[in-house]
């Protein structure tokens, strides 16, 4: 069955100094139609991947607005992830054996969260390709009692972190009739919608970093010396990093080939690869295993891993120490990462894919590359120049400012969430002012008169 996750405690208050009065006061009047509001997010894995951040960071402030705010993971199989991993890639255009057996782990994975799921909700948020069979299955069990009750009277919500354009369509085809079934369906950029959908109302909303998290906070130059230090990297020596799961899509060997261009030139250089190890990811072992053996015994190339003690003040660390972070994606629904080193106004180099370029605008923020002759020139370029690479942080700290903290976030989700109540949007600060006030005992009224 489902397991909870602990939330945390934040203050929207905390964070009006960095967005403004206006923001913040935005937020706190789509939140007061939603008080009381029961909404659950449901996703994966509670720790290693961009979705537990992205919820880590939002649901705090959902309690701060006055929503019952609830997160769970879903109950799997070894089996089961591995095929999750499988309609993962071949969403994102990977050429996998998908076939019915493995279907049928999917369905079954399923099925039985799905006769775990009692309570009743307003809103249910299901966040990628492994729980999207959640609503099918609980409506089944619904049926199947022939009875009618809270329990099946919330608005359904399906959020894709995947980049989509490029989906296998037998993939496609085998989840599309359950994510059918959502109300809503969120997609981080519009060549993400897949053909087919004729029921959920279409959103865009891209991801977000929490900018007083513990990775995002600043830290003071001893405090990162100290951690560098702690694992035998030099913070007196420059330093390249790539912060990001070891899976195919950020083409983590790739990096290393850069690498290895840079140091017959900067015999000095030194390279660390960080990546969180997922539960839901088994498939990041064997990268794990590859990057070892092609590292081989370079002492200047440093993999590290939650393993090995590396939490987000450590990331954080590492990232500010970096003289150029690197993001050799090939295929990329967001990448948090590149939101994380423009906010810490890094020098950035940057594969031009998936919504990279929603973040990251080439010669404005950093560079984007596609090739490893590409990457080696930037790099190398952004390390001669150490001012250019920090005016580009700067400016892509104020673009992340205005468009990528959790705060924008909470707002685009409070606005569909009161949308799909059949609320009017708060247009601004002003028109909020004099819009209605709905309790959250009328809005509970207008989700069960709708029905799912």
């Amino acid at each position: 069955m489902p397991n909870t996750v602990p939330i945390g405690t934040k203050s929207l208050e905390d964070y009006r100094s960095i967005i403004g009065d206006s923001k913040t006061d935005e937020i706190i009047e789509l939140g007061k139609s939603l008080r009381g509001a029961r909404v659950l997010h449901l996703n994966a894995t509670a720790f290693g991947g961009g979705v537990a951040e992205l919820l880590s960071g939002m649901l705090p402030l959902f309690r701060d607005l006055g929503i019952d705010a609830e997160w769970q993971v879903m109950d799997g199989s070894e089996e089961f992830f591995n095929v999750t991993k499988l309609l993962h890639n071949g969403m994102q255009g990977m050429d996998v054996p998908w076939d019915s057996a493995m279907g049928d782990v999917w369905k079954g994975i399923n099925k039985a969260n799905a006769a775990a799921f009692e309570e009743a909700y307003d809103f249910v948020v299901v966040h990628d390709p492994q729980p999207a069979g959640l609503l099918y299955y609980r409506q089944e069990k619904i049926k199947s009692r022939k009875r009618l009750n809270g329990a099946n009277q919330a608005k359904w919500i399906w959020r894709c972190h995947l980049d989509t354009t490029e989906a296998l369509p037998e993939v496609w085809q085998f989840l599309r009739p359950y994510v059918d079934l959502y109300d809503a369906a969120v997609f981080t950029r519009d060549e993400y919608v897949r053909e087919g959908l004729q029921n959920p109302r279409l959103s865009l909303v891209p991801p977000a970093i929490d900018p007083l998290s513990t990775k995002n906070i600043d830290i003071s130059d001893e405090a990162i010396k100290g951690i560098l230090q702690r694992y035998q990297i030099d913070p007196e020596r420059p330093i390249i990093a790539q912060i990001s799961r070891f899976d195919p899509w950020k083409d983590p060997l790739g990096v290393i080939d850069v690498y290895k261009a840079l140091k017959q030139k900067r015999p000095d250089l030194q390279l660390l690869m960080v990546a969180s190890m997922a539960n839901d990811d088994p498939e990041a072992w064997s990268f794990f295993e590859r990057i070892v053996r092609k590292a081989g015994e370079d002492y200047d190339i440093h993999i590290l891993t939650n393993l090995n003690g590396v939490a987000n003040l450590e990331v954080n660390a590492f990232q500010r120490a970096a003289q150029v972070l690197i993001q050799k994606s090939i295929r990329e629904g967001f990448g948090l990462v590149i939101s994380e080193g423009l906010w810490k106004e890094k020098a950035m180099v940057a594969g031009g894919v998936g919504g990279i370029p929603m973040q990251l605008m080439d010669g404005k923020h950093g560079y984007l590359a596609n090739t490893t002759q590409e990457y080696c020139a930037r790099v190398e370029e952004l390390l001669d120049n150490p001012t250019l690479g920090q005016q580009f942080g700067e400016a892509g700290k104020e673009h992340v400012r205005e468009n990528f903290l959790i705060t924008r976030l909470l707002r685009d989700h409070l606005s569909l969430m009161n949308s799909l109540s059949g609320l009017p949007p708060v247009q601004s600060v002003a028109d909020a002012g004099t819009r209605a006030k709905t309790p959250a005992s009328v809005l509970a009224r207008r989700i069960r008169q709708a029905g799912t």
